[in-house]
């Protein structure tokens, strides 16, 4: 997304609105009607799509591929609703299981190790049927994570495939050393999108970003499906909310809980 929500003069601000967006003016190579297109046909909102190394930045920190774009999504399941926890169609699968987490490359600064580290023990802490484990440093987890040297957001992921968390998380290293409450929040919410989970205000990014609409979601799109459990309501606290301050800690509130228990 274009918005300039943070700039560098504004960072030590005791609460300022930041999310996984562009935090700085940029000009994106032009995307053709034909990509936009296929985006939307996943069911992902079309404004501010951003061309990144890795394929197109949306939603502020979701990465597509070029081989995302010709895929169908795995169930047609659609609950229009507020501010509360939606999956994607397509899940984790294979139910227990262990995901290892490594890291690569040689920005992986203590706060964000440590963070990683907060972060597989907030998921392990909900006794979950996946597990978490930290990998060495040289990359080849289930999930990787790695530092980029951008400002078009503040990390970014993907969602699942065939049964498969999404295999990368990429932090930007202008946030490395944030609080540990901030850093140990982002990751944990790039490993939800990894393991299926939208944003809970993915109805109307205002909520949380203070601007902002629905995300977007067709019903043959990569899905935005209720959680049954979770409140119909808005959720202040959710861990997957779109936007968050640098002030910001939410380790999982009570519908969060209850959302990773009732997928995993």
């Amino acid at each position: 997304m274009s918005r300039k929500l943070i700039a560098l003069a504004t960072l030590f601000m005791a609460v300022v609105l930041v999310s996984c967006e562009i935090t700085e003016s940029s000009q994106p190579d032009e995307i053709s009607d034909a990509t936009l297109s296929q985006i939307s046909r996943l069911g992902f909102n079309t404004d501010n799509v951003v061309r990144t190394d890795g394929g197109y930045l949306v939603e502020g920190d979701i990465i597509l591929h070029d081989h995302d774009l010709t895929t169908s999504p795995d169930a047609k399941t659609l609950r229009i609703a507020e501010v509360e926890q939606y999956r994607t169609f397509n899940l984790v699968t294979g139910t227990p299981r262990t995901i290892v987490v490594t890291t690569s490359g040689r920005n992986i600064s203590q706060r964000l190790s440590d963070g990683i580290n907060g972060a597989i023990a907030r998921y392990n802490s909900e006794n979950l049927g996946i597990t978490f484990v930290r990998g060495g440093s040289s990359g080849g987890g289930n999930i990787n994570i790695s530092v980029v040297n951008t400002r078009q957001y503040i990390a970014s992921a993907g969602f699942p495939s065939n049964g498969n968390p999404y295999n990368s998380i990429s932090y930007s290293k202008a946030y490395t050393e944030y609080s540990l409450g901030f850093v140990t929040t982002v990751i944990a919410h790039e490993m939800g999108h990894c393991i299926g989970f939208r944003h809970t205000d993915y109805m109307n990014r205002s909520y949380s970003c203070g601007s902002g609409g629905n995300e977007g979601q067709e019903t043959s799109g990569v899905g935005a499906v209720h959680i049954p459990g979770t409140p119909t309501g808005p959720d202040a606290a959710s861990w997957m909310l779109a936007c968050l301050s640098s002030t910001t800690d939410r380790p999982f509130n009570n519908n969060d809980k209850t959302a990773l228990n009732y997928l995993y």
